[in-house]
């Protein structure tokens, strides 16, 4: 099965090229990498064009104007550039498992999308972390908060079944989901601006739209960069648009890949 893997950045290169260096890590390479840009840089251009010069591997660097926090709207550009049938999603501060890959593939199943476990690299350890240019973890490394969840064994993620609810340990930083289901729900709505809420949402109204989900236990794993909290000065707007999701079973929004 061919794999489109999204990767959503906004000007920090430095965790970028970590996160890049993690998906050339993998055991099993998805068949194109697409950066869902949120306005950054020159810098963060320049890199990924010197990153890939001798790599075979297609990458698509997907841009927008920097005009706030609009995540919802690049990965609609991103979603729509994906040119295979399953699409795989981690941010750009999200170093990836060397499995991480695989794992979802291995696990991906009509009718359902995929979430995994995140592992927080705590502050005191960026800077050995940039310094190495470190993209492999252990359980027993120092600086790692939430290690348990860093546990590789995948034979145990058969025991989980798949959920007709939105888990409360649902993060969009590491997920995946059939494209043609994204596209029948209209992908994310671009009424969400600032932090919070656009990838729940998103992932009720799959649900709403029959799209059961299942988590990945000790497989499919990323590591998560510390940085200070982005502002939460729109989530109050935001959670209401996602109430109204939930209130009225929203499957389709007006506002997402096309504009209705």
């Amino acid at each position: 099965m061919k794999s489109s893997l999204i990767i959503s950045t906004y000007n920090w290169p430095e965790a970028l090229t970590l996160v890049l260096k993690s998906a050339m890590n993998q055991s099993a390479l998805p068949d194109e990498i697409i950066i869902a840009d949120d306005g950054s840089t020159k810098e963060t251009k320049l890199l990924i064009q010197d990153f890939f010069a001798d790599i075979s591997l297609p990458i698509y660097h997907i841009w927008h104007e920097d005009n706030g926090f609009r995540k919802a709207a690049i990965l609609n550009k991103a979603i729509e550039k994906a040119q295979y049938d399953y699409i795989i999603q981690v941010d750009g501060d999200c170093i990836m498992h060397p499995h991480f890959i695989k794992d979802h593939l291995a696990s991906a199943q009509l009718g359902t999308y995929l979430f995994g476990a995140r592992v927080n690299i705590q502050q005191s350890k960026l800077e050995a972390l940039f310094q190495k240019q470190l993209v492999e973890f252990s359980f027993f490394d120092r600086g790692i908060k939430k290690r348990f969840r860093s546990v590789y064994l995948p034979f145990l993620n058969r025991l989980d079944k798949r959920k007709h609810n939105v888990s409360p340990k649902f993060r969009g930083c590491n997920c995946s989901y059939w494209r043609q289901d994204a596209i029948n729900i209209n992908g994310y709505n671009e009424d969400f601006k600032g932090w919070g809420r656009e990838d729940s949402e998103f992932i009720i109204r799959l649900h709403n739209n029959g799209i059961l989900g299942k988590r990945l236990k000790f497989n499919g794993i990323v590591h998560h960069i510390f940085h200070p909290e982005k502002s939460h000065n729109r989530l109050e707007i935001n959670g209401s648009i996602e109430d109204e999701s939930v209130r009225n079973k929203v499957t389709i929004c007006q506002n997402g890949i096309k504009k209705q």
